[in-house]
């Protein structure tokens, strides 16, 4: 039997209106300490998103998708905060914030591999 390591995963969302409280789940995130794994996987459905806010800025929300790719891959390309320790990242990614991309509370599980984790969360929550 394969051993099980220690995930966080948050469900990334796109909140047109701050005020209403209202979201569309958009992306995944997961955070694996053992496996050194921080890695996101997003979809925009512009039907979806179109209903949900007729005035959504796509290639905005798509650019604040990829600022959440480059710091979990980290480096010069993720700006201060890619240089940081991945679990420093995740926990930057993840902290309440008031603006049009949020996150979920951080949610724990265990899993064998995070790649797959990750993969199956995104289908599950996102698709």
């Amino acid at each position: 039997m394969q051993e099980k390591h220690l995930f966080e995963y948050a469900v990334i969302r796109f909140v047109p209106c701050v005020e209403r409280e209202e979201f569309l789940n958009v992306g995944v995130i997961v955070y694996c300490a053992k496996q050194g794994f921080l890695q996101t996987i997003y979809t925009l459905n512009e039907e979806k998103l179109r209903a949900f806010s007729e005035n959504a800025d796509l290639a905005e929300l798509h650019e604040r998708l990829q600022a959440f790719e480059r710091v979990c891959a980290g480096g010069n390309d993720g700006g201060p905060i890619g240089k940081l320790p991945v679990a420093s990242r995740f926990r930057w990614l993840t902290a309440a914030r008031s603006t049009v991309v949020q996150t979920s509370a951080v949610h724990p599980g265990l899993c064998a591999d995070a790649k797959e984790t990750l993969e199956r969360l995104h289908k599950q929550l996102v698709l």
